[in-house]
């Protein structure tokens, strides 16, 4: 996913944040994680902490594996999912 779809999901939240709260909430978290998941690559080499790749790896592609499950959930009519539409 690339810098310009986070961005489109982004604006879509801020413009329906009174709408949809949590969905709001959720896609900040999701990138909280993410931002995480870039950083935490530095002190994992500095400290020698490589055992923790595999979590910082997980925690970069957060933001990707999140649309996929609500792409998913929303094509099996589970969850409504409207800002969909901004990832395209």
């Amino acid at each position: 996913m690339d810098l310009d779809a986070l961005q489109r999901i982004k604006r879509w939240h801020v413009a329906h944040q009174r709408e949809h709260p949590i969905e709001c909430n959720a896609w900040d978290a999701m990138l909280t994680v993410w931002l995480a998941g870039w950083v935490g690559w530095i002190p994992a080499f500095v400290f020698g902490a490589l055992w923790i790749a595999p979590v910082l790896a997980l925690a970069m592609s957060a933001p990707k594996l999140y649309v996929l499950w609500r792409k998913r959930a929303h094509r099996e009519k589970r969850l409504r999912c409207d800002w969909l539409l901004a990832v395209n």
